[in-house]
């Protein structure tokens, strides 16, 4: 799980990648446009690991993750003909974007364009990708002509390719991302999967406010699928990460705060990929798995190890709030809570799972 933190010239996003992954990048240092990718790979934070942690008193705990790029290079006017090869290759091998949006006063920062308006810079970097995908959209459209001229053997290939195509050029056309787009199939996305289409993924719009957390609601008209607003104190935020863990606790507790911004953050980010947990649990390690909502029981079993799906009999599973209801695997067993499922169960979030296999 792959997110790009983006954003227009001085809208604080590398205070918000230190934010969100406790690094210490300079911020507010080189020139507009410049090419430039950090990444760093954090912890989403559950609180399920930390109780089955507690229960189990594993040798490793082990959390799901997150990695953030923070990908420098964006700028007004970057659609223009299309973006640079690298600045295209990063942003199309992530599965979604932090886009970070600028609601702060300093006038040591003045912003490029003399005032601050969320709504305006929102809408900028949108309208930037839209020309990016149609662009690309015109461009592939074009390419399948020449083709269905000279390879009748793919025509129907290229056909369901074509009518895709164009039920997104329409939608680019009338301004409108693609993640807002109607009756798309699991199939019709993997005929377009290769051209990293922007407006396609899902999207985190993140007020980056001052003293005060920003109000969502300036961006209430901002309504798309597969996108969420909320809204941070980022430099708050970014010097919170940089205290030792004792410190922050510490900071925290003098406030009243139960834990960072950034933390609420970082598991927006990976419900918003469609992605949601399910847990192992012994001795040894306990440890959050990652799988896409609606994954069965063999493919949750393939995330542990490849031997497991190909071996699989049954998957012993225990609903999480059972276990802390009842207080014991012993007591959830006595209590006939554990269920045996088939290679077609659908793994629910919170899921403790073990596989039964033979290989």
């Amino acid at each position: 799980m792959r997110l790009g933190i983006i954003g227009l010239p001085q809208s604080g996003k590398t205070t918000i990648f230190n934010a969100l992954t406790g690094q210490n990048l300079p911020t507010g240092v080189g020139g507009s446009g410049q090419m430039e990718v950090h990444t760093a790979v954090v912890n989403v934070p559950d609180a399920r690991v930390d109780f089955l942690s507690g229960m189990f008193r594993p040798r490793k705990t082990i959390y799901a993750t997150v990695t953030y790029n923070d990908i420098g290079g964006l700028d007004r006017g970057v659609g223009k003909g299309g973006l640079s090869g690298p600045l295209r290759n990063e942003l199309a091998q992530v599965d979604g974007f932090v886009h970070v949006v600028r609601v702060f006063e300093d006038e040591s920062v003045p912003h490029p364009a003399g005032k601050i308006d969320a709504a305006r810079d929102a809408a900028t970097l949108e309208g930037e990708f839209l020309l990016v995908d149609l662009i690309t959209v015109e461009n592939r459209l074009a390419r399948i002509e020449e083709e269905w001229r000279k390879k009748a053997d793919m025509r129907r290939q290229l056909e369901a390719e074509r009518a895709v195509l164009a039920q997104m050029h329409a939608q680019l056309e009338a301004e409108k991302p693609l993640r807002d787009l109607d009756g798309l199939t699991p199939d019709d996305l993997k005929l377009v999967r290769g051209y990293g289409l922007l407006t396609l993924k899902p999207m985190l719009i993140l007020l980056n406010g001052g003293e005060d957390l920003p109000p969502i609601d300036l961006l209430q008209a901002y309504e798309h699928r597969k996108t969420v607003v909320v809204g941070l104190q980022g430099k708050l935020e970014a010097e919170i990460a940089q205290l030792a863990p004792e410190d922050r606790r510490a900071f925290l507790d003098e406030y009243g705060i139960a834990e960072p911004g950034s933390a609420r953050v970082i598991r927006l980010s990976y419900d918003l990929l469609g992605i949601q947990s399910f847990f192992t649990v012994g001795e040894d390690e306990v440890r959050a798995w990652s799988v896409p909502v609606g994954a069965s029981a063999v493919e949750a079993a393939g995330v542990i190890h490849t031997d497991l799906a190909r071996g699989f009999i049954r998957a012993e599973v225990i609903a999480y709030d059972d276990l802390v209801t009842l207080g014991s695997m012993k007591a959830v067993k006595a209590a006939g809570r554990q269920r045996l499922e088939g290679k077609t169960y659908v793994v629910q979030d919170g899921d403790i799972i073990n596989v039964r296999f033979n290989v």
